[in-house]
């Protein structure tokens, strides 16, 4: 029996090199979008680009060089065209009437990534939410390219018209329900913040740029599985895992999805609920790709994008990731100097992440009280809790029990009230040979409650 496979589509990809721009800016932008169509699943064909200081209002790019390409990929079998800007309605009917193929802007192309990433219920809407509101100014165009196919519905005229405000208002409503849906996740979501809060956990969300190793770094830290490759908008839906830090804090630790250069208003708009994560985080690792060629572009790509959803100014860890992929210190040290705190990492290989862990410690300790403490050896369980949720500082045992000095959370001080000493003991912290504080023990001189 004879089976078919859907074949992949052969795109050819098209930029504009404007003439205040470098040469390897154009070169980084076509690489972007050849990494953006084979995430989609696309097989890239060709590229091609036109060096004008602005956009040619009929066709983007000018006839003579569309022409130009239209030609090209009819050589090369191509099916769909990708364009690295946002077109209007009216550029791409003047273009697929050149080129003869389907024609996708940017935004199309990375509105279908995210469609193909969405697994949970709150992505696939919030998707939906930036397709609908992309859609809408382009009914019309719609419209028109059903009319040209065999068998389609040709509506012309007032017919068109009145079909064309049927679809709006239907999509408008669309929205308004997605929104609604929206609304609720995000009450959800503060509900979960509101609760972490009472439990005094901390939260903490990984940003960066699309592909910089958020994922990976997850992984690592926290010997998660969220699914990592080298794909652009590999993570879409965020994924949360507990993380215990060297001083025992406990804090939730988030990846994000990625931000890009040029990041459609929609996406940003209708991933509002996501987003709200990176808003409300107690602290921002944001990771950097040091061993992209454009690592400061992206980096201000990550700041501009912040800004906009007002999580700038957050406490935030800078961490240079991917230092395994580098030759030489040039880079490092340059960034270095315009990023003093900057932690350099590698993901992959585990080096660096020792300092990461004590400087996110650092970044979300709480002002812990130091206490002196004497817990008897029939408290065994209570001896464990305070390895468990303290910074235990020193430490002495004999027959009777161990004294320590230890950094305890404020919201957990309660729970040694009864081995707590006060005034402190002395700060040898010797009970004596028979484990007694100047020959008595400390319940007798009063230096601790009595134990319960």
């Amino acid at each position: 029996m004879e089976t078919t496979q859907k074949r992949s589509r052969r795109v050819f990809l098209v930029a504009i090199e404007r003439r205040s721009a470098s040469p390897w800016e154009t070169r980084d932008a076509l690489d972007e979008l050849a990494q953006l169509a084979r995430a989609a699943g696309c097989v890239v064909m060709g590229e091609g680009f036109q060096r004008l200081e602005s956009p040619v209002p009929a066709t983007f790019i000018g006839k003579g060089k569309a022409e130009e390409f239209a030609r090209r990929c009819k050589e090369l079998g191509v099916d769909t065209v990708i364009f690295d800007e946002d077109l209007t309605p009216a550029q791409i009917k003047n273009l697929e009437k050149i080129f003869g193929t389907k024609i996708i802007d940017r935004t199309d192309l990375i509105l279908e990534i995210f469609a193909l990433r969405a697994h949970s219920r709150a992505g696939k809407l919030q998707v939906e939410l930036a397709q609908l509101q992309h859609t809408l100014p382009r009914l019309a165009r719609y419209w028109e390219h059903l009319s040209r196919q065999p068998g389609g519905i040709g509506v012309r005229g007032g017919e068109g018209e009145k079909q064309i405000e049927i679809d709006r208002r239907r999509i408008l409503d669309r929205i308004a329900r997605i929104k609604d849906e929206l609304e609720e996740v995000q009450k959800q979501r503060a509900i979960q913040r509101g609760a972490r809060q009472r439990n005094h956990i901390s939260q903490a969300s990984i940003v960066g740029y699309t592909n910089a190793g958020k994922s990976t770094l997850l992984n690592r830290l926290t010997n998660a599985s969220v699914y990592a490759e080298d794909l652009l908008f590999c993570t879409l839906d965020p994924t949360t895992r507990r993380l215990k830090l060297p001083d025992k804090q406990v804090v939730l630790l988030s990846d994000t999805v990625g931000f890009i250069r040029k990041l459609p208003t929609q996406l940003v708009e209708a991933f509002k609920a996501t987003l709200e994560e990176v808003v409300q985080a107690d602290l921002l690792i944001h990771v950097v790709d040091v061993s992209h060629p454009l690592v400061e572009d992206q980096i201000r790509e990550v700041e501009k994008v912040l800004k906009e959803i007002g999580a700038e100014g957050k406490p935030m860890i800078m961490v240079l990731n991917k230092i395994d992929r580098l030759n030489g210190n040039g880079v490092l040290l340059r960034l270095h100097q315009k990023y003093p705190d900057a932690i350099p990492i590698s993901a992959l290989t585990g080096q660096g992440l020792d300092l990461l862990l004590n400087e996110i410690s650092n970044k979300l300790r709480p002002a812990r009280k130091q206490v002196e403490l004497f817990i008897p050896q029939t408290r065994p369980q209570a001896m464990a809790r305070l390895y468990e949720v303290a910074q235990v500082l020193e430490s002495k045992f004999d027959e009777r029990g161990g004294w320590f000095r230890a950094k305890v959370p404020p919201h957990l001080l309660s729970e040694f009230n009864d081995y707590v000493l006060s005034p402190p003991s002395h700060e040898d912290g010797n009970y004596g040979t028979d484990g007694r504080a100047g020959g008595r023990t400390a319940v007798e001189t009063g230096e601790i409650k009595a134990i319960k």
